[in-house]
């Protein structure tokens, strides 16, 4: 069951969701958006031949921060890592994260395939942003980039994603290696 906008604003305020900044005037219906932030991860194509997931060969990158105020042109077939300004989390709900109908419709997709926050999870959430269209779109630090759903769980979760999430402690940290579990 998703949490209306009512339920929302009410967690937050008991403290069962974190969502800094809170803005009541974000929340929608059954969702909560969120706006991107300044940073960008860029993949340096002219250092970078390949990437090997399996062979832990990734691309080259580097990281930009745009001011605000400033653009950012994200060009057709590309794809760079971007972050929320918004700073969120809870240990009480499933969060996932959706793209703005908006957006979608002018080619931008914000993330591939990363749409879920667990239960624990505290971030600036890493944005896969992707420009399917055919023409340039400009972003802009600040602009709405995605909706945040609140999910309840049929029970509290036995694991806690701070205590096994590979992203737990730097969400910025791309390419993390995955957490060794019991028995492995």
């Amino acid at each position: 069951m998703y949490l209306s906008d009512i339920d929302i604003e009410k967690a937050v305020k008991v403290g069962e969701i974190t969502l800094e900044p809170f803005d009541v005037a974000r929340l929608q219906p059954a969702s909560y958006d969120i706006r991107l932030g300044n940073k960008f991860i860029i993949n340096d194509e002219s250092s970078t031949y390949l990437i090997d997931p399996v062979k832990k060969i990734f691309a080259k990158t580097r990281e930009v921060d745009i001011a605000d105020g400033a653009e950012f042109v994200l060009h057709p077939g590309i794809s760079v890592l971007g972050t929320s300004k918004e700073y969120f989390g809870t240990d009480h709900f499933l969060i996932q994260i959706g793209g703005k109908s908006s957006l979608a419709r002018i080619g931008l997709m914000i993330h591939n395939t990363a749409g879920i926050i667990n239960p624990g999870h505290f971030l600036n959430v890493t944005l896969e942003l992707t420009n399917q269209n055919t023409v340039p779109i400009v972003l802009h630090p600040g602009m709405d980039i995605a909706q945040l759903t609140f999910s309840k769980l049929s029970s509290p979760p036995k694991r806690n994603y701070k205590k096994i999430g590979r992203f737990a402690k730097n969400n910025w940290n791309n390419f993390a290696p995955a957490k060794k579990r019991a028995g492995r």
